[in-house]
């Protein structure tokens, strides 16, 4: 049972020693996102508009 700890052992310290080193280390030049943006409010002007002339016409409903 110990040989076989033992030989566990072993095998993961020498899988240990043969890999590679990792590094990690910023980029030279910075991240850029580029967000492409549009909103338009002009779509919920009308909305709000073409509501409350519905509403104007159909007062009884509300």
């Amino acid at each position: 049972m110990r040989r076989r700890v033992l030989a566990a052992g072993m095998l993961a310290g020498a899988a240990a020693a043969l890999s590679g080193c990792i590094s990690v280390k910023a980029p030279d030049k910075p991240i850029v996102i580029e967000l492409n943006i549009n909103i338009k409010q002009e779509v919920v002007y009308r909305l709000a508009g073409d509501a409350s002339q519905t509403i104007d016409k159909n007062k009884d409903i509300f």
